[in-house]
């Protein structure tokens, strides 16, 4: 079962402005846009995804190129959208990518375009996305051992999602950012290897909780991995220490990363990032980098929330969590004007929910209740 798809907005949100930023009821402004642009994925991560049996959208109901350029031209002209994900499912599988970021990125030259990907096919398009006006990514990456990387994807792909990263680097779509969720028995041991990693290849990690959106069900707060256990496990190897930088509407907590004494040269050959805003001793030596945790789950940020989202099928989507959404595509195809699009989407952001409803302990609130549409299948 779907979201519920809504049309009663005018008698709900009647007080909703009609010109200005795009607003909610609790002040939060949407200028963050993120368009999913297919629910298919080429892998089945076991956080996200059942092992089989999704069942697709068909092709007619996905956004076409016009439409995702509409829609970003309404975001940016009318509503304040600064800048612009593209997600999916996967969006590489969408053979069109390239053409819809050119098509954007002509009408919005200054409007920062990424995508999140899992970098699989990454290695041979890089080059054309960047040429497109394709301004960096962030691939999902949850382990470099081989083996854990199968069990946790259900596929053997990962020197192909290697392969992606390095393309993007040579490409110029830097920062490179890693997305890493970890699962207890899968790959909690991994995080410091992870970390190594990516600070060795000048790639800004972020580890995120694991959120109840997998297409199983399956998910219960004791499989969860906090992001207290996440700062746990990489102290073992580095010193954490909390970075100035104003964090804004960013989703993750950043770090200062240094060498932990004693533990030799935690990375060879990592940038000296010593200039950076992380407090900390001097004798812990140079910065080695930056780490990101994503606590949506225990640390919820969601009066932060800067984020308007759209699925595949053309609807606004207010919060990940949501049990309703808002059908842009159905008034765009009925042939109405951008005035009406406009109207329909401010009335739908200002209904969105002051948070998700899980508290610090988890789903152990009474207003929250899982949604029954998986991750790939809202757009991330």
């Amino acid at each position: 079962m779907s979201a519920r798809v809504r049309t009663d907005l005018h008698d709900r949100a009647p007080e909703a402005p009609l010109a200005g930023p795009l607003l909610d009821r609790f002040g939060r402004v949407g200028q963050d846009l993120r368009i999913s642009l297919i629910d298919k994925c080429n892998l089945r991560c076991t956080y996200c995804m059942p092992a089989d049996g999704m069942a697709w959208l068909p092709k007619h109901m996905l956004l076409t190129i016009d439409e995702v350029a509409r829609l970003v031209r309404i975001g940016v002209d009318d509503l304040g959208v600064r800048e612009l994900r593209l997600t999916g499912g996967e969006p590489l599988v969408r053979r069109d990518l390239e053409d819809i970021i050119a098509r954007v990125h002509a009408e919005h030259p200054d409007l920062p375009i990424s995508i999140t990907t899992n970098a699989i096919g990454l290695d041979k398009r890089a080059a054309a996305l960047a040429a497109a006006g394709l301004t960096r990514i962030n691939v999902s990456l949850d382990s470099i051992d081989a083996d854990t990387f199968a069990e946790m994807t259900r596929r053997n792909r990962l020197q192909d999602v290697l392969d992606g990263i390095d393309a993007a680097h040579r490409a110029g779509l830097a920062p490179v950012k890693i997305n890493a969720v970890l699962m207890k028995g899968l790959n909690d041991d991994q995080a410091p290897d992870l970390l190594e990693f990516c600070l060795e290849r000048d790639l800004e990690l972020r580890f995120i909780e694991q959120m109840p959106l997998d297409g199983d069900h399956g998910w219960t707060r004791d499989n969860m991995v906090t992001a207290a256990e996440m700062r746990t496990a990489l102290e073992t190897r580095f010193v954490l220490v909390p970075d100035e930088e104003p964090r804004g509407g960013a989703p993750a907590e950043r770090w200062a990363v240094y060498a932990k004494p004693g533990n030799g040269a935690a990375v060879a050959g990592a940038p000296d990032a010593s200039g950076g805003t992380g407090a900390a001793p001097a004798d812990l030596g140079p910065r080695l980098g930056t780490v990101g945790i994503i606590a949506s789950v225990t640390e919820p940020f969601c009066g932060a929330c800067t984020r308007t989202r759209i699925t595949a099928e053309g609807r606004v989507r207010s919060c990940l969590f949501s049990h309703e959404e808002f059908d842009l595509a159905a008034v765009m195809r009925a042939g109405e004007d951008d005035a009406a699009v406009s109207e329909v989407w401010r009335r739908a952001m200002w209904l969105k929910p002051r948070a998700h409803g899980m508290d610090h302990t988890g789903l152990d609130s009474a207003d929250y209740v899982q949604p029954e549409r998986s991750m790939s299948a809202i757009g991330g």
